[in-house]
């Protein structure tokens, strides 16, 4: 059966548009009328290319009491994203060929949008057997990791790129271990508050990490996307590096909107690596442009585990649900402009992450679509949301702007039309 999607707005565009689907492609895109087998009214609200996460923690396989990737993928529908791309950091964690082709196998059982992997480092031999599943990324938590042993692991993602299929894109955590571990272990000779958790942690940590990553890649001919940048400094290293290398990075909800002085209202529910910075170190809305991406690092936990105080509750905030209306808030405040929107949340993750089907409305790409009323308002309510976490610090905040329709392949996974 083949879908027309009528009375369409197009951003950037004049006019409505019908959409024809076939097969779960693109087939038409028209000003007059089409018919089809089944036909959607979206009552002149925009159609954006689906949306992307390329960067979310579904906690399956073995932490599934925080999210599974059914929760987490109805999560993402419910948010408006068509296309996940899914971290290593799970039990076991999915560096092993083993473990991704279970992980695999789990997304394809339960998962309600697409899905990507990425995989996390292991040896040379055993990163070779992965890449034969052909994980999107290997992800680099260099917070974990010593100096000598990153020389190593780029130095081993530079050879397998130049002996296999790999395409040379590394994703990276960047904050530094011996500043993070120096500044801990002060702090935690004093009485601590979880503010303190933002100074264990400082700016300077992702400063010096990014500045290292930005070299080792270079060094071992690699792509480079940095994971929820934080610090307005790091945004100055990166934009600069990007002038002669590719480089891209992402930006999460809570560091564009909220600082560390957060912490006083919400304690521990808003601890997350990195954490929140001093407003004169942050990065917020106005750094947003044309060429960001958007990544929400959705990370649900148990409210047992964000209960353990400043040191020990656990680090991660559920983020899918809430990122597309806490945006177009921005836009109906005039502090975004509305044709960044399917840049940043789509056409540009597409990009980076080599997804040459999606990020775009033309024919012939991926029938993935996000739809949008811009003049829709109410207060986020955590508990009529699909993620199992149960906590936000944006819940009860009023936003203006939420996506009403997600459509999957030319198949409607979310509708609030």
């Amino acid at each position: 059966m083949d879908l027309v999607i009528k009375n369409c707005r197009l951003v950037d565009e004049t006019g409505e548009f019908y959409i024809k689907v076939e097969n779960g492609k693109i087939a038409d895109i028209s000003k007059t009328p089409i018919s089809g087998d089944e036909t959607i009214d979206i009552k002149n609200n925009y159609l954006l290319p689906g949306f992307i996460d390329p960067h979310v923690h579904f906690r399956d396989p073995g932490l599934t009491q925080k999210e599974d990737f059914k929760t987490g993928s109805l999560s993402a529908a419910n948010g408006g994203f068509t296309t996940i791309i899914d971290m290593p950091n799970t039990l076991p964690k999915t560096n092993t060929y083993k473990a991704l082709k279970q992980k695999i196998k789990i997304a394809e059982e339960k998962s309600v949008v697409n899905f990507e992997l990425q995989a996390g480092h292991n040896t040379l031999e055993e990163m070779e057997k992965m890449v034969k599943l052909n994980p999107i990324a290997f992800k680099i938590f260099m917070d974990l990791e010593t100096d000598e042993s990153l020389e190593e692991i780029f130095s081993n993602l530079g050879e397998l790129k130049n002996n296999t299929d790999y395409n040379g894109l590394v994703a990276v955590h960047c904050e530094k271990k011996s500043i993070v571990e120096t500044e801990t272990n002060r702090l935690k000779q004093e009485e601590n508050t979880p503010i303190d958790y933002s100074y264990g942690r400082p700016a300077i940590s992702e400063d010096e990490s990014v500045k290292q990553a930005i070299e080792l890649a270079k060094e071992n001919n690699l792509q480079l996307h940095i994971c929820h940048l934080s610090s307005s400094k790091s945004l100055s290293l990166a934009k600069n590096a990007s002038k002669t290398y590719h480089i891209s990075w992402e930006f999460t909800p809570h560091h564009l909107l909220l600082d560390n002085s957060a912490y006083d209202t919400y304690g521990t529910f808003i601890k997350t690596n990195p954490p929140l910075r001093e407003k004169q170190a942050s990065v917020g809305i106005a750094d947003l442009d044309s060429n960001s991406i958007i990544g929400t690092d959705h990370a649900p936990h148990t409210m047992e585990d964000k209960s353990k105080g400043v040191w020990d509750s656990s680090p991660g905030i559920p983020n899918l649900e809430t990122v597309v209306p806490l945006l177009l808030t921005e836009v109906n405040k005039g502090n975004l402009d509305l044709k960044i929107i399917p840049k940043i949340l789509s056409e540009n993750a597409a990009k980076v992450y080599g997804l040459k089907n999606k990020g775009q409305i033309a024919v012939g790409k991926d029938a993935d679509f996000t739809v949008i009323d811009l003049k829709r308002e109410g207060e986020f309510n955590i508990d009529e949301f699909e993620t199992k976490a149960e906590y936000s610090p944006f819940d009860g905040w009023n936003y203006k702007g939420m996506p009403i329709m997600t459509i999957v392949n030319g198949k409607v996974v979310m509708n609030k039309i």
